[in-house]
């Protein structure tokens, strides 16, 4: 069955999904309604197309700027770095902020070859310096990678006179961002610390 094998084996391009998870996703996918499988790959296909990074904060979204730095009612004096689009996501979910963000696309890791000139950090501090920033929020994950690109950033911020703050670790260490509810992850947010 070449066809089955082939979507069977795509599948497992995305991350958390094995062989019989795949498997599980084509049989289902077979059940489905035609219609609704045309919606979904209209979706997945729309997403890819459309998505565009922001100039700004480097977030996903339709526009750029993104929704996110082009609303006035945000807080324009804080700003929230996260590693992945997807914690922007879930620090929305909580309701709780309502500034700026910035989006650094991964954390400094020497055993995947990730150093500070890969991710968005340039970006951030030109940002910082052409805007009036009183806080800047790390709300990195609480894992070994995190900590180091926190503790990279707040050396780099410190010496411009911005208040560097970093969420409180009502995150377990080691999880990640997208993985939290949203009453920890309030708190979290409640209870930063500065660097």
């Amino acid at each position: 069955m070449p066809l089955l094998e082939d979507l069977i084996e795509k599948l497992q391009w995305l991350p958390g999904i094995g062989r019989k998870s795949a498997q599980r996703l084509v049989f289902f996918l077979q059940k489905m309604d035609k219609v609704k499988v045309k919606e979904l790959t209209d979706a997945i296909l729309r997403t890819r197309l459309q998505l565009k990074e922001c100039s700004i904060c480097h977030n996903l979204d339709e526009h750029d700027p993104c929704r996110i730095c082009s609303n006035a009612a945000r807080d324009k004096d804080r700003i929230c770095i996260v590693e992945q689009p997807s914690d922007v996501m879930v620090i929305e979910r909580t309701s709780e902020y309502k500034a700026l963000y910035h989006v650094l696309h991964g954390v400094i890791s020497p055993i995947d070859n990730v150093s500070p000139d890969d991710l968005r950090i340039q970006s951030l501090i030109e940002r910082i310096k052409s805007q009036k920033i009183d806080e800047v929020i790390i709300a990195t994950n609480p894992t070994t990678e995190g900590d180091v690109t926190a503790f990279y950033i707040a050396k780099l911020i410190k010496p411009l006179g911005i208040k560097v703050t970093r969420i409180a670790r009502g995150l377990p260490m080691g999880s990640d961002l997208d993985l939290a509810d949203i009453t920890t992850l309030s708190r979290a947010l409640e209870g930063r610390r500065e660097i």
